[in-house]
């Protein structure tokens, strides 16, 4: 895509009061339409395969279905657009999952109107865009090594730890990730594993422990 292109967009939000303000900043701004809106990661599929929009504005923490289940779909789909992750959350437990999931950029939504004009149009390019307070953790991410003998999660059993902390039960899990109850009881076994424990509240305080949530 060109600088000067003009960029198409996908909202997705659960709050219309968000959806209509950014729709309304983006249409009021040269180069940017709106071409729809998701209240949710389930909705979010559905527009993108009928929409094709360029970028994707993706909140992260939804109900009816999270943002990073979506983009991990919407990525193992082959989609098109760039996924900007646009939210108020910037914990690791939220952050490194997204960029895992293939998220082309992190922004909260305390970011200036002219720095997320700059942010879509560079995730249009394909290029990455992070907020500063999400950079600095990725690199700490990345510069502080695992304790000895203890194999990492994976992006998708740090997915279902969240959840697990959150008090979601595996139906919901499984419904808010899009796989099945059984898949779920999977990685909540790999994790117990993992982490040496035998139940969901162990394996919360243990990663809470271990600074592996929040």
């Amino acid at each position: 895509m060109t600088a000067d292109a003009t960029v198409s967009l996908l909202i997705v939000d659960d709050h219309p009061v968000v959806r209509d303000g950014l729709r309304g900043m983006f249409e009021s701004a040269p180069g940017f339409t709106v071409l729809g809106e998701a209240a949710d990661g389930a909705e979010a599929l559905e527009r993108a395969a009928a929409l094709d929009p360029d970028v994707i504005l993706m909140d992260l923490r939804m109900p009816g279905g999270g943002g990073v289940a979506a983009i991990a779909e919407l990525t193992r789909r082959g989609a098109r657009a760039k996924i900007l992750v646009l939210t108020t959350y910037d914990t690791d437990s939220d952050t490194l999952p997204a960029i895992e999931a293939g998220a082309t950029g992190y922004l909260l939504k305390d970011a200036p109107r002219d720095e997320l004009f700059t942010a879509v149009r560079a995730a249009a390019q394909g290029r990455t865009v992070l907020s500063p307070a999400v950079a600095s953790r990725l690199v700490s991410a990345v510069r502080t090594p695992g304790s000895p003998g203890k194999e990492p999660l994976s992006a998708r059993e740090r997915e279902v730890l969240t959840l697990v902390a959150r008090g979601t039960s595996n139906r919901e899990i499984a419904r808010e990730l899009f796989i099945s109850e059984a898949t779920v009881k999977t990685h909540l076994t790999h994790l117990y594993a993992k982490l040496g424990v035998n139940d969901r509240a162990a394996a919360v305080a243990t990663a809470y422990e271990r600074g592996i949530l929040g």
